[in-house]
């Protein structure tokens, strides 16, 4: 439960639904970003004759800048609240979003992407933990899902900002720097203040974040492993795609079937977690989804082929972060959700940072499939650890 004070929490929770729609369309837009930004600015390196190495290490910088922020996420969000670590976030990415057409510049843009992913970070782990803590445990599955389903939607409609390319360079950064605008406004219109509900507990922060390590590890992996999908295909598809042989409006054409895959399986696949167990779910998500990017490369440059495994395989991974965090919800004490949302969003912003970076050395060294080997085996590999995983009571 979030509170200032008793009563403040009372209508908090009294309105809940307008604040939960408010922080649906925040992490919409975020997500449209994250979904613009990389394939985009992939496109414009690749054009100028960047190596895919580096081009992979430049979009990196967006989640070294998100992991950095996570480092003090918590501490943050005990000083400022909820409302403000979330306007902070969200302003900080208004700001910066205009600025990338001005000088494209490989330093430049380093700086750039560096400020957005701390942007995006303050969004996203102010409002997930939101979510978190004030739903009731048998709605946590679908609740969490309903989130991830919202950034799904955005990241699915961020790389269509390729074809506003036709409008000038200006154009998709000007449109989305207008929607954080909007949203800008609605949480100072709406949303009110609040910080985590405080635990009497003389337990250090160092140890929470031992013990939600050591009690839910597994339901901790699949953050690392959704960010290193995410932004590895993001950044690294499209310079895949040129290279085997498509348009940039191939790639713009295909990228959002991973998010649409993720919007129709995400709530049912929720769902069905609250009902039959999230490591069930997350066991048999990860070996199929696996199984299917395996098959990427076989399909060779068959659009439907390519499309119908990406909706299938990102409808299946694509609920990795909120079962995941749903799962280790479920495993601790309510006074360690912080520690672990913080971890949670750790592991995300170390795959963003890896996938990208790996991906394209894979595809400098001249086996552009070793990006779809490396993720179907990884997703594999969590499956069958699963089988080792024993929960511990709370």
């Amino acid at each position: 439960m979030l509170k200032t004070s008793s009563q403040h929490s009372q209508s908090i929770h009294s309105v809940s639904k307008i604040h939960f729609a408010i922080l649906i369309i925040a992490i919409i837009v975020a997500g449209i970003s994250q979904g613009m930004l990389l394939p985009v600015l992939a496109i414009f390196l690749e054009k100028m004759g960047v190596s895919s190495t580096l081009n992979g290490l430049n979009a990196a910088v967006l989640y070294i800048g998100s992991f950095g922020m996570t480092l003090v996420a918590e501490r943050l969000l005990g000083v400022l609240g909820f409302k403000k670590l979330m306007l902070g976030g969200l302003l900080l990415v208004l700001i910066t979003l205009p600025l990338f057409p001005v000088y494209p510049s490989i330093a430049f843009w380093f700086v750039l992407r560096l400020l957005v992913g701390i942007g995006d970070s303050a969004v996203h782990y102010s409002a997930q933990l939101w979510v978190l803590m004030v739903t009731p445990s048998e709605h946590r599955g679908r609740n969490l899902s309903i989130y991830g389903m919202s950034y799904g939607i955005g990241f699915s409609i961020g790389p269509l900002g390729i074809k506003l390319l036709d409008w000038g360079i200006y154009a998709p950064f000007l449109l989305l720097a207008g929607l954080f605008l909007i949203v800008v406004m609605l949480v100072i219109w709406k949303l009110p203040n609040g910080t985590p509900e405080k635990t009497a507990t003389n337990e250090p922060a160092q140890r929470r974040f031992v013990k939600s390590y050591s009690w839910a590890w597994y339901a901790l992996i699949p953050a690392f492993l959704y960010g290193y999908m995410e932004a590895a295909m993001n950044s690294n598809f499209p310079v895949y795609g040129l290279r085997v042989g498509f348009s940039t409006g191939d790639i713009a054409f295909l990228l959002p079937f991973i998010g649409i895959g993720g919007l129709i399986l995400q709530l049912p696949l929720g769902i069905l977690s609250d009902r039959y167990g999230r490591k069930k779910m997350l066991m048999i998500c990860g070996g199929l989804g696996g199984l299917l990017f395996l098959f990427v490369p076989m399909a060779e440059t068959n659009m439907i082929a390519i499309a119908a495994i990406f909706a299938l395989a990102g409808g299946l991974i694509g609920s990795f972060f909120s079962l995941g965090l749903a799962y280790a919800a479920d495993m601790l004490p309510k006074m360690y959700l912080p520690a672990a949302n913080v971890l949670a969003s750790f592991h995300f912003n170390a795959g963003s940072i890896i996938g990208p970076a790996l991906g394209g050395k894979g595809i400098e060294m001249g086996s552009t499939a070793s990006l779809f080997w490396v993720l179907g085996g990884c997703y594999m590999i969590f499956a069958a650890t699963g089988f080792i995983f024993k929960e511990k009571s709370k």
